[in-house]
């Protein structure tokens, strides 16, 4: 071998050991999370978006069944191999993390600044002192009706509870298609796209809900009573057998084109843009009265935090401030349509149906589900009753003040507002 040939394996082996160790000082970076479905939403949009930016920084999505992850997050964080960043279930869940130091105080981390009081709400102390997640997306309740249907009948798009009713009476009048879409067997429905949905237009969203919390108001005020009075009217306009009906059967019978309105959380667009042969509008639930401030449910649904074992918090950090940045909630909210950015700037959204949500956050005051910050903490919960009480009253085998009266009895079992 010549000196030549020599010295040139020796530079190569030399270049490729260099090569060998910038490669090996990459750090990866694991996202634990429930949301399987976003999978290739990562692989192919986010994390090229973050690598790019961030050479040496490598990051892994790796989602456990959502009706597994709880459990198998635990045991992850017990043995001390959960991944560096753990995605937030909202409020006690995720509360409860941080008091076993699980998850990092995260108050001070560049790019929390871009989020409001309400949207940091999910994953913020009681007393306010400590943040402990990025708040990544919340979920919007309205309404999603069939716009051949609205137009075959002349019907406008309901603004108020009246007109509301009258566009029900008009659609059950024409016999063509079920009114609304809403069953109520798997009893959460009831609760969910029924009581809070139209509710926060009655307790005026975050005051009454605040309220509630301080003990200034009860469940049997006629703020609280009222949307059950409202929602003993809707058994007349979800057809026959309503009372056997699951959620999958309300999407079906909407997507079918067999329901002309359907109380939806703004999960469903996605779903219903795939299933549905027809166009599709929502509107905001309707006031009470005409010129009356308008309210929706802008419910915090994920978020996602530093585990407080991690061995990268630094690059972790990096990450979770560029989660925390416009460029992160344009493609998140536009990959996910129905899943909207909590970040303050506004994003513009290519789905017209996402738009139409999205856009209700200018003109309605923003709250989120009454019973899940603090109130369902304790025996009974508060949350799981409401499902109960939802459908009895639509079903009619319990009256709104009943209804009322027994959350309320639960509620004060186990619950003194802190004085």
């Amino acid at each position: 071998m010549t000196r030549t040939t020599l010295k040139g394996l020796l530079l190569a082996s030399s270049i490729l050991g260099s090569a060998g160790l910038a490669h090996a000082e990459d750090v990866t970076l694991t996202i634990e999370s429930w949301r399987n479905d976003d999978l290739a939403i990562w692989q192919e949009k986010l994390i090229p978006a973050f690598e790019a930016k961030h050479p040496g920084i490598k990051v892994k999505f790796a989602p456990t069944a959502p009706t597994e992850y709880n459990a198998a997050l635990n045991a992850k964080l017990d043995a001390g191999s959960a991944g560096d960043l753990i995605t937030c279930r909202p409020f006690d869940a995720s509360l409860e993390l941080y008091n076993k130091k699980h998850l990092a105080d995260l108050t001070a981390l560049p790019g929390m600044e871009n989020f409001s009081p309400v949207a940091k709400s999910a994953w913020t102390t009681d007393d306010g002192s400590a943040t402990f997640c990025v708040p990544m997306a919340s979920v919007i309740h309205g309404f999603i009706y069939n716009k051949d249907a609205f137009d075959q009948l002349g019907i406008q798009i309901p603004t108020t509870e009246a007109e509301f009713f009258a566009a029900l009476d008009k659609i059950k009048a024409d016999g063509n298609y079920i009114p609304m879409a809403m069953g109520t067997k798997d009893l959460w429905e009831a609760a969910t796209m029924g009581y809070q949905n139209i509710g926060p237009t009655y307790w005026k969203g975050e005051e009454g809900r605040a309220a509630l919390i301080k003990g200034e108001q009860k469940l049997t005020d006629a703020a609280w009573v009222e949307p059950y009075k409202v929602l003993a009217k809707w058994k007349d306009y979800l057809g026959d057998g309503f009372e056997a009906q699951t959620y999958p059967d309300s999407q079906n019978l909407f997507t079918l084109g067999r329901a002309a309105i359907y109380p939806a959380g703004s999960w469903e667009i996605g779903l219903f843009n795939t299933q549905a042969q027809f166009k599709m509008g929502a509107f905001p639930p309707p006031v009470k009265n005409a010129g009356d401030a308008c309210y929706i449910s802008d419910h915090n649904d994920i978020g996602v935090g530093l585990n407080a074992k991690s061995e990268h918090a630094e690059e972790a950090k990096k990450l979770l401030t560029w989660i925390s940045s416009p460029e992160f909630a344009d493609i998140y909210a536009n990959s996910l349509p129905g899943f909207f950015s909590l970040n303050s700037t506004a994003v513009k959204m290519a789905d017209p149906l996402a738009q139409e949500f999205v856009s209700w956050r200018e003109k309605c005051k923003p709250t989120i589900r009454s019973t899940y910050q603090i109130l369902s903490r304790g025996t009974p919960n508060l949350e799981n009753e409401t499902w109960v009480e939802s459908a009895n009253v639509i079903n009619g085998t319990d009256t709104p003040e009943v209804a009322a009266e027994k959350l309320q009895k639960g509620l004060d079992g186990w619950y003194k507002p802190a004085k």
